[in-house]
């Protein structure tokens, strides 16, 4: 009897996590999709991102922890260890995915006709300051330095 709630508690915490990396991160994200623009590379710099996972890691904490809660006691117990369970476990999912933040490279470009686009990718960028890019929906293309 204990291999089996041993089972299903170790089966609820790997289909927690397997969803808490579901999470969708952005490769490339450009503000004001263009269609394709030329222009220079004004700044580039690493920013903390906004931590979108912390929803993801209290729904897979709350999952997790509620299925161990569901392991414990009988009738009114088991459901109140459950839900204790689920509560500590959404509140320590939760501050975990706050505790490891995601650094961007965020990328300033000048356009031609004087516009300025914002570009963040997780990936570390091949263009410094100066460079002439080529921005479209699918990327950024480096033309010169």
């Amino acid at each position: 009897m204990i291999r089996i709630k041993f089972a299903r508690a170790a089966a609820i915490a790997a289909a927690a996590f397997a969803l808490a990396a579901c999470a969708p991160q952005p490769a490339f994200q450009v503000t004001d999709t263009p269609s394709t623009r030329i222009g220079t590379v004004e700044s580039v710099q690493q920013v903390v991102a906004e931590n979108d996972n912390s929803a993801l890691g209290a729904i897979g904490g709350a999952l997790v922890g509620g299925g161990i809660g569901s392991l414990f006691g009988g009738g009114t117990g088991r459901t109140v260890a459950t839900v204790v369970g689920a509560v500590g476990g959404a509140y320590a999912g939760n501050q975990i995915a706050q505790r490891n933040p995601t650094m961007v490279w965020q990328i300033a470009i000048r356009y031609d006709d004087g516009s300025f686009a914002t570009i963040r990718q997780q990936a570390t960028p091949i263009v410094r300051p100066g460079d002439r890019v080529r921005v479209n929906p699918n990327g950024l293309e480096l033309i010169s330095r």
